[in-house]
């Protein structure tokens, strides 16, 4: 199944799931920022990378405002080079506007991860022909006060009815880029992939780059790279 196919099914599997408080919001961005995330994965999702890199879901500066996983404004739109409209979600969060690309937030997380892959490769292909990033759950929850709730933090029962349909493109996505190994961005990345493609491919993880990790904050790029390393994949001097 061809990238583009994988995420409509993703997307009308997930758009009219329903979340209990304290999730009072749902941003779905393979939805109103559909566009931008096409234009990212017919440039850039290619067959026989080295490494998947497996995130979690959309922050709220990253995917939320530009479709692309770990999407940082600025480093998506003027080095990864997409620069498509982003619409609005039906119901929006009055403390977590969507500006798409005009968004004047950076993404830490997203500043981290793209930063170090425009530092180390130097220009996207480099990078986009031995990596691919994809978001595991595509949502992104709110709550009233506009802080983040992650997936994991959901009740069993609305993380079960989630994860069926995000497992399925996971598994859908890997056949198609067939990659050496799936990296986990995060402990949790790295468990539901363990769970999911089994001893189908090698599994292994770096650091998640959030602002929320104390480890993150003391050089993430070196720890991510020292993994790397460690998981046989060399890197551009």
């Amino acid at each position: 199944m061809q990238p583009v196919n994988i995420v409509r099914r993703l997307n009308r599997d997930v758009k009219d799931l329903t979340f209990a408080p304290p999730v009072t919001h749902v941003y779905n961005p393979l939805d109103y920022a559909f566009e931008a995330h096409r234009s990212y994965l017919k440039q850039y999702c290619r067959t026989g990378i080295q490494a998947l890199l497996l995130g979690m879901n959309p922050g709220p500066w990253g995917m939320v405002q530009t479709g692309i996983p770990f999407g940082e404004v600025a480093l998506a739109r003027d080095w990864i080079g997409i620069k498509e409209d982003v619409k609005k979600p039906k119901i929006e969060h009055p403390k977590r506007l969507i500006e798409g690309f005009d968004c004047t937030r950076s993404e830490v997380s997203g500043r981290r991860l793209w930063g170090w892959a425009q530092e180390r490769f130097g220009t996207p292909d480099a990078f986009f022909d031995r990596f691919f990033v994809w978001n595991y759950c595509p949502l992104a929850f709110m709550e009233e006060t506009g802080r983040n709730r992650t997936p994991d933090k959901l009740p069993t029962d609305e993380r079960e009815t989630l994860f069926a349909p995000c497992d399925v493109a996971l598994k859908r996505i890997v056949d198609y880029v067939k990659p050496q190994m799936v990296l986990g961005v995060g402990k949790f990345a790295e468990k539901r992939a363990k769970d999911i493609l089994g001893d189908s491919v090698k599994i292994g993880t770096i650091p998640h780059p959030s602002p929320a990790s104390p480890a993150a904050n003391r050089g993430w790029s070196e720890q991510a790279e020292k993994q790397l390393v460690d998981l046989g994949i060399d890197l551009p001097a």
